[in-house]
């Protein structure tokens, strides 16, 4: 390249587009603004965002936010820059738009969880074959370096599993149900009110928005293409002021895991919710806060842990993105793929084995207890401990006299036997409401 050129291209700016300018997207563009001298100085080039686009430009509001940059063309504007930053979330247009982003020569920032989880690696693969990058940083965990060091950091090691509290709303809910004895509504509609919680709060609450998270971790954990639906789910809505306060009886805290791990009959990629013992690390992650605990078999453990949520937090992952993508641009390199050549099965169900507590609520008379337990024996299933309260404001009509609750703890079971254990009792006529279900997790048992 001649002098004069390479002199030009050493101060021409880097564009950068972003799609969306919601919560997330606003925060990055002040950042992307505010910053904008620093920013330059750690490329070594100017990042020039050369414009917004969003549904409606009228209902942007933010002062940083330069009026003349917005569009609605978002398809034109993905073929007029370098880096396409992609917030506006869901599958399509995103899906659309970053392969077209992709075509045209702009390496592309996500944080698009739902779209990674379904056609990640239809993004991979079309990134590599046209010589861009494509980074992700923000799709799990928020702020938190996880998908680095997945990608990156552990590439040169051999992880064995990955458990991780994923979801700031769900966590905020049984932090919330823990501290102050509040039932499930009554702690979703605080977060709600406080903003922790969305209006419809379906993705969170039932674990949707955990189970893509733990597919993308897994995909990068195993070089294995996982999607979303790999992943059994298993919500919070059934945990009960009961279950929590029978948790801390026992030192124990529930929190909602994503889990992935490889054993002997493949990959298991699971979301439920489980009994953490208070000594382990991730039962001290309080309120709307994510963490990761990694096990490799070089470097051991090793956990991940900060804000998991947030416009301004999740926006720093971004534009760590957008700076890491820069500065390969400026060095006319790429950064490492995404190889996906294991092709490790997924797990049968009944593959992985678990301790679980069970609660009933059962009539309070005599043979309730042996004819549960015979239950259990004739399935193979080992009895670690029994515990039985009278709850004297539950009722069964047709039963005139008390209710007790009778929680199970079972040695190590596969949870398809345990699952049909359960609802054969379910059946029993001195067997009433809706049995709950909970892994107790030990990391041995893992």
């Amino acid at each position: 390249m001649p002098e004069r050129m390479q002199q030009q291209e050493a101060v021409r700016p880097i564009r950068v587009a972003l799609l969306g300018a919601g919560t997330v997207g606003s925060q990055t563009a002040r950042l992307l603004v505010e910053q904008s001298q620093d920013l330059a100085s750690r490329v070594g080039r100017p990042l020039q965002l050369v414009g917004i686009a969003v549904l409606h430009p009228d209902k942007v509001k933010a002062d940083w936010i330069d009026p003349s940059l917005l569009t609605t063309d978002s398809a034109g504007l993905v073929t007029k820059a370098d880096i396409v930053i992609e917030l506006i979330g869901g599958i399509e247009p995103a899906r659309t738009l970053l392969l077209k982003a992709i075509e045209s020569g702009a390496s592309v920032v996500t944080a698009n969880k739902a779209l990674l989880a379904q056609h990640g690696p239809e993004l991979y693969r079309a990134a590599e074959e046209r010589g861009v990058d494509i980074y992700f940083e923000a799709a799990v965990g928020g702020a938190i370096p996880i998908v680095r060091p997945l990608r990156e950091s552990l590439v040169g090691d051999g992880i064995t599993s990955l458990v991780g509290i994923v979801n700031g709303t769900t966590n905020y809910i049984l932090d919330e149900m823990t501290t102050k004895g509040l039932q499930f509504d009554q702690a979703l509609r605080d977060a709600q009110a406080k903003g922790f919680a969305e209006a419809d709060p379906t993705a969170d609450v039932d674990g949707l928005d955990a189970a893509a998270k733990a597919a993308i971790m897994a995909t990068l954990a195993f070089h294995t293409d996982v999607r979303l639906d790999d992943v059994p789910v298993e919500g919070i809505r059934a945990i009960t002021a009961d279950d929590i306060a029978a948790a801390q009886t026992e030192h124990r805290v529930i929190k909602l895991l994503a889990v992935a791990e490889r054993g002997e009959q493949g990959i298991s990629a699971r979301v439920y919710p489980a009994l953490i013992p208070d000594s382990h690390p991730l039962a001290s992650v309080h309120g709307s806060f994510n963490a990761v605990f990694v096990t490799a078999k070089a470097a051991d453990d090793l956990m991940f842990y900060g804000r998991g949520a947030g416009g301004a937090p999740t926006a720093s992952a971004v534009v760590g993105d957008v700076v890491t993508e820069a500065r390969h641009i400026v060095q006319h390199g790429m950064g490492p793929g995404i190889p996906m050549y294991a092709n490790i099965p997924m797990a049968p169900l009944d593959a992985s084995r678990a301790a679980f507590a069970v609660r009933f609520l059962i009539h309070d008379k005599p043979g309730v207890l042996a004819a549960i337990a015979q239950v259990f024996s004739e399935a193979g299933i080992s009895i670690n401990g029994v515990n039985q309260d009278i709850k004297p404001t539950l009722h069964d009509p047709g039963y005139s006299g008390e209710i007790q609750q009778l929680r199970v703890v079972t040695h190590l079971c596969d949870e398809v036997t345990l699952r049909q254990v359960v609802q054969r009792i379910s059946t029993f006529d001195s067997v009433t409401g809706q049995a709950s279900i909970l892994r107790v997790f030990d990391r041995q048992a893992q």
